[in-house]
């Protein structure tokens, strides 16, 4: 009978294990990169889709009245808002939501011009009080406002300029422009790479 030499079973070598484990974590980080930046254009594209809701509101609110949801005669930029004391970005998101307190409301039908979806934790979305009569803000996926300028002197046409622009762009033939300073929220000349538009994306 013919004897079978004994061996042991072989194993993982240290290097092995060191060029699996550096595998992994090379596919790993590539998997994180690319689901972050997954949910940054998500959150893009949501935000377009806020901004575009707002420049259509304001857009049937005139549409409806024959004229904006905001006094004054020249073109004003407003903020819809990052704080409560942002009185003027308020006042237009009651009108256009048809929740207006003042004694004499721009919306006096009490039309609903804006439909957006709630957010949460000053986030991606309308925020209501606590009893949920009145709104606290309109706020981007990242936290910041929505910035909105309106033709007030009837021309149509409007200087945009975001806080990041060194040049303001003039849009001709129309009464509304709406921007998101974007993740960075950051308002350097220069910076406007992740901002979102209504106009020239």
């Amino acid at each position: 009978m013919k004897a079978h030499p004994s061996h042991t079973p072989r194993g993982f070598t240290l290097v092995e294990l060191l060029v699996v484990i550096a595998i992994i974590a090379v596919l790993a980080g590539l998997g994180s990169a690319m689901a972050n930046s997954m949910i940054q254009k998500a959150k893009k594209t949501t935000c377009l889709a806020a901004a575009t809701a707002i420049e259509t509101a304001v857009n049937n609110f005139y549409t409806e009245y024959g004229s904006m949801p905001s006094v004054g005669t020249t073109d004003t930029t407003t903020a819809a808002p990052l704080k409560t004391n942002q009185t003027t970005g308020l006042d237009l998101l009651r009108a256009l939501l048809g929740i207006e307190t003042a004694a004499t409301p721009l919306n006096v039908r009490g039309i609903k011009f804006l439909s957006t979806k709630e957010g949460k934790a000053n986030k991606n979305g309308l925020i209501y009080t606590t009893d949920g009569a009145d709104i606290t803000g309109m706020f981007d996926p990242w936290g910041g406002p929505y910035n909105i300028i309106l033709d007030l002197d009837y021309n149509e046409k409007i200087s945009a300029k975001t806080k990041a622009e060194t040049t303001a762009v003039t849009l001709n033939g129309r009464r509304v422009a709406v921007w998101s300073d974007g993740a960075d929220g950051v308002t350097a000349i220069g910076k406007q790479a992740d901002d979102v538009k209504t106009w020239g994306q």
